[in-house]
């Protein structure tokens, strides 16, 4: 049975851009509250073009490592928009250097962002969607994080233990009828992490940005990149149709990974 978001509160991290703005996007759409969080301060531009639009939104800007800093976001959000019901954890950073060379700063950014912010987001929606006896939170790892990536070691890592982290929310809430899955994107175009990436490779492997785009989209079964809208759609199933769904990685690559 279909969930109508109808005045339910949906909290989406890293919604000033890309994934998660569409994602925001979507649960407007669908007639939700919405407390979009980035530590972009773009994030309450896009925030107030929605508000403006008729939505009801609130944008927060937030260092989602900061575990205090985040609880006193969701008790706000919690008490300007109600309960929270869905959160989509879009937030999160790449990282790309050769295997030998990884530091322990770089390491740490990656684990810090990554796998505690997206612990500490996830804690702070169950302060009250534990209330609801229903709830949905749809991590976000990647591919990356069941097949590593060459020269993205600690990215990989910290993905891979946000898929092992859902298993774990998913078989501890299901008592509480909370929903937890993860989705693992291969290349999204037009997104900040896949900027980094191409460009970290044209780097990295000396490859012109032409032929990078093109040796990714020959590795798709389906011929081409991931877009946003496919990400999007997703998250919406999840939230929307996926009542019956817990403690999975779903894979969003074309058919490039699966398993």
């Amino acid at each position: 049975m279909s969930v109508n978001l109808s005045g339910k509160t949906c909290v989406v991290t890293g919604s000033a851009k890309s994934i998660g703005l569409g994602v925001a996007e979507m649960y407007c759409s669908l007639g939700a509250k919405v407390a979009m969080i980035d530590i972009n301060p773009d994030v309450l531009k896009e925030a107030e073009r929605l508000s403006k639009a008729g939505n009801t939104v609130r944008g927060y800007i937030l260092d989602i490592t900061d575990q205090k800093a985040v609880q006193e976001c969701f008790r706000d959000i919690a008490e300007k928009l109600g309960d929270i019901f869905a959160l989509a954890n879009v937030a999160g950073a790449v990282d790309q250097q050769p295997f030998e060379e990884i530091t322990p700063e770089r390491l740490d950014k990656m684990n810090r962002i990554n796998i505690n912010g997206t612990i500490w987001c996830a804690q702070g929606a169950l302060m009250t969607m534990k209330k609801l006896k229903d709830g949905r939170i749809i991590n976000f790892a990647s591919k990356s994080g069941k097949t590593g990536s060459a020269i993205m070691a600690a990215y990989s890592g910290a993905k891979g233990a946000i898929i092992s982290i859902t298993h774990a929310m998913a078989f501890e809430l299901a008592k509480e009828n909370i929903k937890v899955n993860c989705l693992c994107p291969g290349i999204v175009e037009k997104t900040g992490v896949w900027g980094a990436v191409s460009k970290g490779y044209v780097e990295n492997l000396k490859m012109e940005e032409e032929a990078v785009v093109k040796q990714f989209t020959s590795k798709v079964p389906l011929g081409r990149l991931c877009r946003i809208d496919d990400v999007v759609a997703f998250v919406r199933f999840l939230t929307v149709d996926g009542d019956y769904c817990t403690g999975q990685a779903f894979n969003v690559t074309g058919g490039r990974e699966m398993h």
